[in-house]
């Protein structure tokens, strides 16, 4: 947008952002002068971002997937990487799909967009990553609050072709070395996977049969160096599992199917 004579000068604004540890600052303070309403609402979210509030959510938003996905204070931020997620879970065409820990509902969105005819749920704990996840999903009703699967309707007990999860997966003694933004600024519900972090992706795991159709599918973000730990829960909990990765991404999956026969 064309900015006033009297405008905040842009490079002031990338020097603050410089000087504040950005080292995108020049893309930072384009996307700001944009997203601005005025100069006293830039000044609002330029101090909230030297101060160290991720950028997705002093903008309102995030880029994933190609669609641009509402974040507001209090919910994890999507990552580029959880892309293989969606990917994985677009190679198989599901019918009808859950995006369990679903946050802002970036995954969800992801699938319904690129397949217009799957029914998609999503579902999480935190009443503020629910909320927001409403406003970026078309059918509000359809994502819902609660412990994982005890948030569904029990209609849907065995229906779902594909679940994704981007549950929690960082090792709670690590938590102390996430980045700041991340530390200071996002749930620990959506971080903390307990001591070897995978506290969740084994409930996640364990309950799977019960919701997946035979021959459906579970998909997992985990890490490389957590990999076989998450392949061998999904094992125990009755699945074939296996393991993808993307050097590109910087990505890691576990995929589990639920065998048509023992």
């Amino acid at each position: 947008m064309e900015r006033p004579p009297d405008a905040v000068p842009v490079d002031d604004v990338v020097r603050e952002l410089r000087a504040a540890g950005s080292v995108f600052a020049e893309e930072e303070a384009a996307l700001l002068l944009d997203e601005a309403r005025d100069d006293r609402d830039l000044r609002r979210m330029l101090d909230r971002r030297v101060a160290g509030v991720p950028l997705e959510h002093v903008l309102g938003w995030a880029e994933f997937h190609g669609q641009r996905i509402r974040v507001t204070d209090g919910v994890f931020v999507p990552r580029r990487r959880t892309a293989l997620l969606v990917e994985t879970a677009l190679g198989l065409a599901p019918r009808r799909a859950l995006d369990l820990c679903c946050g802002s509902g970036a995954v969800g969105r992801a699938l319904e967009v690129a397949l217009p005819g799957c029914e998609v749920w999503a579902a999480d704990l935190s009443p503020a990553a629910v909320a927001c996840a409403r406003t970026n999903l078309s059918r509000p009703d359809r994502v819902v609050a609660g412990d994982l699967y005890a948030a569904l309707p029990e209609a849907l007990r065995g229906t779902f072709d594909v679940v994704v999860a981007n549950a929690p997966y960082v090792p709670t003694a690590e938590l102390d070395f996430l980045p700041q933004d991340a530390r200071l600024h996002e749930p620990a519900s959506a971080l903390d996977g307990g001591s070897d972090g995978l506290d969740l992706q084994r409930r996640v795991a364990s309950g799977a049969r019960e919701w997946l159709r035979p021959g459906g599918s579970l998909l997992v973000e985990t890490s490389v160096r957590q990999a076989e730990a998450s392949r061998q829960a999904m094992e125990a909990a009755g699945l074939r599992a296996g393991i993808l990765r993307s050097e590109e991404l910087d990505a890691t999956v576990a995929v589990g199917v639920y065998p048509l026969s023992p």
